[in-house]
């Protein structure tokens, strides 16, 4: 063929759904066929999900897998497009484990490439289920008159795979993937695509997922590259899509994409990060099947934007706020709780946690007696609050909904079994300066796709009055920790570059006050084992991606 058309199906699979999953795949190729296309790229281990982990380990999954891709193969029989998806694959030995771009065409499975570079850093454990492909699978798949060097996910990020696919003959590289969303990472995906451009000469088609999967969450932004370098079309980002993109073969100069008329601009930082939140969270609370989140709103900017993205992703019908006050909360605190229900059309009630606290004063009076109040007491109100929304979720079947920002996080500037419980944390990878920018951008912009209203979602007083729990008269967070703009850079430097005390002084910081948040962050370790799961929005989260022992000694200096 001179001309060819291929699909990027950018689609929404959900991990173990597997029958549901290749249903999106044929509803993918029913549109595309309307398009006359000749071939579907759908993603990395779109038919298991992605990340399948341990499900892998299981025969019975992988037979699942492997019946339902087999199934699909002999429906490409009918004369409609070919697909070119991933998934889990095993050998006929029945051994070894591979992350596989399967070709299904012309009713059979007709070709199978293995990922040759698994990835074993950040978010990513490949290594630990999958057996990396042998160099000699390092060929084009034939498909009607063309040959697509086809690459999974990781293989675009290094020179070798494409370079001995353009050598094998390769007249078009196809790369599969699941790519997780972090801040930067488009940019990366396409500096990656144009290095295997420019050394190859050949035009390049990349497919990502969309969707939220437990702490990730993909952003799609699927797009081609020319064998000059220009994108000639762009997916959008955080919702599917089947784009369809038309090629011809020219003698000389190979394969060239049409270009679009027109490119979508991607979104940027404060939209991507209010997006990744808003997505993330509404895939994981309806592929997990919660009727809906409850939160304590408390009038502080922190839940006031939790309140919005979960407004926005779930629709105001799912979302329940309680306002929880204890004698220390101001009443401009119970105005602002009451006036962001009020702009995301959302249900408040209010239960004074005042009894609970009394109760816990008589309880503990004698083994207390002649000791001055403290934290202690800070933290049984955080609890007290805690308890109730965990009542409130156990009766009515909601999920509690936590509001920490990534800073508290940070430096245990959280309670345990306080404001720390909940099923799942927005918030808990966005800096609180963030928290303050995509604050601003949400009350001036209405996400595409939001299920909340348009216009502010909180009053302009939630954003610059100063921070504080109200857990003592007069209390603010910068009572404990230093102004956030400088304790957010501090921990960047210490979390994302990984950078040691010393190295920190000798960016310009207080040495004091850097070497007090290196012990905060090292002795907050044991709550962050504990925390409930949150989105991943930048380039190191906490949890699987950052993993550090609890017992730790080492001075951080160097």
């Amino acid at each position: 063929m001179d001309n060819f058309t291929i699909a990027l199906a950018q689609i929404n699979p959900t991990v173990g759904a597997v029958a549901a999953n290749m249903d999106r795949i044929r509803s993918a190729r029913a549109e595309a066929a309307t398009a006359g296309v000749d071939l579907v790229v759908c993603a990395e281990l779109v038919a298991s999900g992605y990340p399948p982990e341990d499900l892998v380990y299981r025969r019975s999954f992988m037979e699942l897998v492997q019946a339902a891709i087999e199934a699909l193969a002999i429906e490409t029989g009918d004369g409609g497009p070919a697909v070119l998806l991933g998934a889990p694959w095993r050998e006929e030995s029945g051994i070894a484990r591979h992350n596989a771009a399967i070709l299904c065409c012309d009713g059979r499975v007709d070709s199978i490439r293995y990922k040759q570079h698994l990835p074993n850093y950040g978010v990513f454990d490949e290594a630990r289920v999958f057996v990396p492909g042998p160099a000699s699978d390092v060929r084009p798949m034939a498909f009607r008159g063309t040959r697509l060097g086809v690459l999974v996910c990781e293989d675009m990020w290094f020179g070798d795979v494409a370079a001995s696919l353009k050598e094998a003959g390769a007249e078009i590289l196809i790369v599969i993937n699941g790519s997780p969303f972090d801040l930067g990472k488009a940019d990366q995906r396409v500096q990656h695509a144009a290095a295997r451009v420019a050394e190859t000469r050949l035009p390049l088609l990349y497919v990502n997922q969309v969707g939220g999967q437990d702490e990730l969450v993909f952003d799609g932004a699927s797009f081609v590259m020319n064998a000059d370098g220009r994108v000639t079309l762009q997916g959008p980002s955080w919702q599917e899509a089947v784009l369809t993109s038309r090629w011809t073969r020219n003698i000389g100069t190979g394969w060239r994409c049409a270009e679009a008329p027109t490119l979508p601009s991607l979104p940027g930082e404060p939209e991507s990060i209010y997006q990744a939140m808003m997505l993330g969270l509404r895939d994981y609370v309806n592929k997990n099947g919660f009727p809906g989140v409850i939160l304590g709103l408390s009038g502080g900017i922190d839940s006031a934007l939790s309140a919005a993205v979960a407004t926005d992703a779930l629709g105001p019908e799912r979302v329940r706020c309680v306002m929880l006050p204890s004698p220390y909360t101001s009443r401009e605190s119970l105005e602002d709780a009451a006036s962001v229900a009020a702009l995301l059309g959302l249900p408040l009630d209010t239960l004074s946690i005042e009894p609970a606290m009394a109760a816990f004063n008589t309880i503990l009076a004698a083994p207390f007696a002649g000791r001055a109040p403290d934290t202690t007491e800070e933290n049984i109100q955080a609890r007290a609050r805690g308890i109730t929304l965990m009542a409130l979720s156990n009766k009515f079947g909601a999920m509690v909904l936590s509001t920490g920002n990534k800073s508290e996080m940070s430096v245990g500037y959280a309670t345990l079994y306080g404001d720390m419980c909940g099923g799942f944390s927005v918030l808990k990878d966005v800096y609180k300066t963030a928290v303050f920018a995509v604050s601003r951008w949400r009350n001036t912009q209405w996400p595409p796709g939001a299920l909340g209203p348009r216009g502010a979602v909180m009053p302009e007083r939630v954003i610059t009055k100063a921070p504080t729990a109200e857990l003592k008269p007069n209390q603010t967070d910068q009572d404990t920790l230093p102004p956030y703009a400088e304790l957010d850079a501090i921990l960047h430097l210490f979390i994302e570059g990984e950078l040691g005390v010393s190295d920190v002084i000798r960016r310009g910081h207080d040495a004091a006050t850097v070497g007090r948040v290196w012990r905060m962050l090292n002795l907050a370790e044991y709550k962050r084992r504990q925390a409930p799961p949150g989105i991943k929005i930048t380039q190191r989260s906490f949890g699987r991606e950052r993993r550090y022992p609890i017992t730790n000694a080492y001075s951080g200096q160097q």
